[in-house]
């Protein structure tokens, strides 16, 4: 079995140009082609959370959103959202509530297909160094209290400048943390602050930062992405 994960900070869809453009951010997602994305900054803050991405545009574009939204205009935790392509079954989701000064947290949900079971986090964590490293102490807390084993993939926005120091260290034996390359800021990306990290039963066969002429306008972060194998 081969998939394709990615995470994009959409920056609530509104690009370089301050334009908020769910239609750009969507054919972004189409240029990726990945099976799982977890998205970042998805909800507006205020309010009702509504989703910057309608859901209706979502499924148009043939994607599934993770029942992980607690207000119903909303398709996220604190802004963060799972898709999933249509083919792939979603047996269960929930949000994570994580430590945090900051209105941040995560999402997971556990998919099959091909009667694998699978698991997928989406993160995006905090600006302070030593409350992300509480932040993934609980997102591993979690998994290991979820029922069976599956193989894991967790990404997302996790703020580390560090390349293999602050929190990434909390990642011990049996995870591998891939640096798909520079995402941020969009217009001379400096950090990799995007991340893709994956249980010890993947083989990656391939990651990257996604450029395009769209994607170099519509968020202050690049699509980062991975190709793993079972």
């Amino acid at each position: 079995m081969e998939l394709t994960f990615a995470s994009y900070n959409i920056h609530k869809s509104v690009g370089l140009d301050g334009r908020r453009d769910p239609e750009r951010i969507l054919a972004i997602l189409h240029e990726l082609d990945a099976d799982v994305v977890a998205l970042q900054e998805v909800d507006r803050r205020f309010g009702q959370r509504p989703s910057t991405l309608p859901r209706q545009l979502l499924e148009e574009w043939h994607w599934q959103v993770a029942p992980v939204a607690l207000r119903p205009l909303s398709i996220g935790w604190h802004g963060n959202a799972l898709l999933v392509r249509k083919g792939i079954e979603i047996l269960g989701a929930e949000p994570l509530v994580l430590p945090m000064l900051e209105p941040r947290g995560a999402v997971r949900v556990d998919l099959s297909l091909d009667g694998e079971r699978l698991r997928v986090v989406g993160m995006h964590l905090d600006l302070s160094g030593l409350r992300r490293r509480h932040q993934v102490q609980s997102v591993l807390k979690h998994l290991e209290e979820c029922d069976g084993d599956s193989p894991a993939v967790l990404m997302g926005d996790l703020n580390e400048w560090s390349v293999r120091g602050g929190c990434l260290r909390e990642f011990g034996h049996g995870w591998q943390v891939l640096a798909p390359g520079r995402s941020f800021p969009t217009r001379q990306p400096v950090a990799q602050l995007d991340r893709i990290v994956a249980s010890a039963d993947w083989r990656c066969e391939g990651h990257g930062v996604h450029h395009s002429a769209l994607s170099a306008r519509g968020s202050d972060h690049l699509p980062v992405w991975a190709r793993l194998a079972l």
